[in-house]
């Protein structure tokens, strides 16, 4: 696999006009390593849910769009335990990158622009209270995850992965979807305004390689 350039300082990062961006493996380089079909099967699965009057058990309905919790799973399960901010973080930066490299989404949940940066609220209801989290996230089912959404979230771990949460909360505190979504906001005020994957797209695909 190529060498991928290391992100700079957040500092930096917003000035720079060379700055690196992450970039998924081509046909013509090897795969990130994903899980195998053997890996995938010991992960959380939804479980089947009882029913309360017959005392019967119904197996769940079958999901197949992936939501930010396969998302979330998947991360775990790769990058072992870390801080919800983190975690929070990664989720934002697969899903931009989702919309620039397969011009879709990764997921369907909303993100929001937060005053300590974006946050996808239905995950941080899940973790609510949570200093660090850890695989694994039962929420999750990573085996919904196509080899696309998995190259995608690969590439996000190799190139943010080694940043602290903090980092990656000061580099999107500098990036256009944020800071125009906390328009006419202080630096500490709450704020519930959703950044669009429209934001993500534009801005993230201008980006120079």
């Amino acid at each position: 696999m190529e060498d991928r350039p290391k992100p700079l300082t957040p500092t930096l990062a917003s000035t720079a006009g060379g700055r690196p961006v992450p970039r998924r493996a081509t046909a013509t380089s090897p795969l990130p390593v994903s899980p195998s079909s053997a890996d995938v099967s010991s992960l959380p699965v939804r479980p089947s849910h009882a029913d309360t009057e017959t005392g019967t058990v119904r197996t769940a309905h079958p999901r197949t769009a992936v939501s930010v919790h396969d998302v979330a799973a998947y991360i775990l399960a790769q990058a072992g335990r870390m801080t919800a901010m983190k975690l929070q973080k990664l989720v934002y930066y697969s899903q931009a990158w989702s919309l620039v490299w397969d011009e879709k989404p990764l997921f369907g949940e909303q993100i929001e622009a937060w005053a300590n940066g974006p946050v996808v609220p239905a995950l941080y209801d899940a973790h609510r209270g949570r200093f660090e989290l850890g695989p694994p996230w039962a929420l999750g089912d990573p085996a919904l995850l196509s080899q696309a959404n998995r190259e995608t979230i690969d590439a996000v771990l190799e190139f943010y992965g080694k940043q602290t949460s903090q980092w990656l909360s000061d580099l999107a505190h500098q990036e256009a979807p944020w800071r125009e979504a906390r328009a006419g906001l202080g630096p500490q005020e709450r704020g519930n305004q959703v950044i669009t994957n429209a934001s993500l797209a534009e801005y993230y695909s201008s980006l120079p390689s």
